[in-house]
């Protein structure tokens, strides 16, 4: 059964509160590969040998804390497996539940099923997803993407950072072998179900007065890089008429971007990064590089957005004499929870509401080839992606217990 460590959600929260505090942005930086978050990989880690799991890392950097069938440590024992886990990676300046929460959480629940002298007949692994995020290299659920054959092993290897680092250099410096990633169907085979626990993104719980609640869907939602290139120049000894300014032509794609999402009933669009270059207060910008981030529940909505305001932002690129490229990063439609599994769910927890979220999650990318499902707990806040999301403490211990009894029912059947 492992060592007798007992730690509840809420202390080992406490325990990373001093890593990754970005003092310029307030709240948390904590990129993939980078000093903070290997020093909270190294952190579950040890809390994970504290409890006697069995720990693995595969080729695409996912780490596998196993609690083994009776103890075993063969691999013919780590089938029907059922998966719970989250994130350690933030985005710039983000709160400390969006990831370490589901992780924290998922560790609280052993404890809790061992307290209880819960004997699994099949067995359970914690996993801990890399650039779930998808703040250093622009493509969210990175790691997932990677396990479940979503992306193209060379292409990502090939991306790179704003520090000019690419993914394989960025992972071989952390001890990872950029070689190995890549899709891992015998993985996949093996497990029966993946429940990831998430703090909530929105305020759906608080106002239904609930602790925790299922997930419904995922919106549809995907990353576009719109990159404009002009003439730098003089600010002041261009005249207006004679520049080629890719800034302006910035700024009608972000007014347009907005525009197009208003016009859709529920649609969001986001430009939350924009780089200008080479940045210099009194100079002409030659290139701007912004980033969309559009989501809706139907699919071909938030391609209908994109599409229009590429076309836009071509018309603006045009009359300024700017040449414009739009790239997608990624896409992810509409995600429907395994039904038989949320079914299974709601037996257990007859009281708790099904909400829909409109954030990316790696259950959500697992959910195209695995059983997957997600509960989510309380945010009084309703912020995400900023130091004001939170969870009470009594909250996050209704977390666990609800992942605990999700996970006992199907641990023992």
């Amino acid at each position: 059964m492992g060592s007798t460590t007992h730690a509840d959600a809420n202390a080992l929260l406490a325990e990373i509160l001093g890593i990754g505090v970005d003092a310029e942005r307030g709240g948390y930086s904590r990129p993939v590969f980078s000093s903070a978050e290997m020093e909270l990989r190294a952190w579950f880690t040890a809390r994970a040998e504290e409890r006697g799991l069995t720990l693995e890392t595969d080729g695409n950097g996912i780490i596998w804390a196993w609690w083994e069938v009776g103890g075993a440590r063969d691999a013919e024992r780590r089938r029907g497996v059922i998966v719970t886990g989250s994130h350690l990676d933030s985005v710039p300046g983000g709160g400390n539940f969006d990831g370490p929460l589901g992780v924290a959480s998922a560790l609280a629940a052993v404890d809790l099923l061992r307290d209880r002298g819960v004997a699994p007949v099949r067995p359970l692994a914690v996993a801990v997803f890399p650039e779930e995020e998808g703040s250093r290299f622009g493509i969210a659920c990175l790691g997932s993407r990677l396990l479940a054959g979503a992306v193209e092993p060379d292409h990502i290897r090939a991306l790179v950072d704003d520090s000019g680092h690419s993914f394989a250099e960025a992972s071989s410096a952390v001890g990872l072998d950029p070689a190995l990633i890549g899709p891992d169907p015998a993985r996949l085979a093996d497990i029966a179900a993946f429940v990831e626990l998430h703090v909530e993104q929105g305020r759906g719980l608080v106002d239904l007065e609930q602790p925790v609640a299922l997930a419904g869907a995922i919106i549809a939602h995907g990353r576009w890089h719109v990159r404009i290139e002009g003439r730098g120049d003089h600010a002041g000894a261009t005249r207006m008429a004679d520049r080629q300014d890719p800034v302006v032509v910035a700024a009608e794609t972000i007014r347009c971007l907005r525009q197009q999402t208003l016009s859709v009933d529920d649609a969001r669009g986001t430009v939350g990064r924009v780089k200008v270059t080479p940045g210099g207060t009194n100079v002409i910008a030659s290139s701007v590089d912004l980033w969309m981030d559009v989501r809706h529940r139907n699919d071909n909505a938030v391609r209908r957005i994109v599409d229009a305001v590429t076309t836009m932002t071509e018309t603006a690129a045009d009359a300024e004499g700017c040449r414009v490229s739009v790239t997608e990063q990624s896409f992810s439609p509409t995600v429907q929870f395994d039904a038989a599994l949320r079914d299974r769910l709601q037996a257990v927890l007859p009281g708790a509401p099904v909400l829909d979220t409109g954030a990316g999650h790696d259950a959500g990318v697992l959910a195209d080839v695995i059983p997957t499902a997600m509960l989510f707990v309380r945010n009084p806040t309703g912020a995400s992606h900023t130091p004001a999301e939170t969870a009470e403490s009594d909250d996050v211990t209704a977390g666990v217990e609800a992942l605990a009894q999700v996970l006992q029912d199907l641990l023992t059947r």
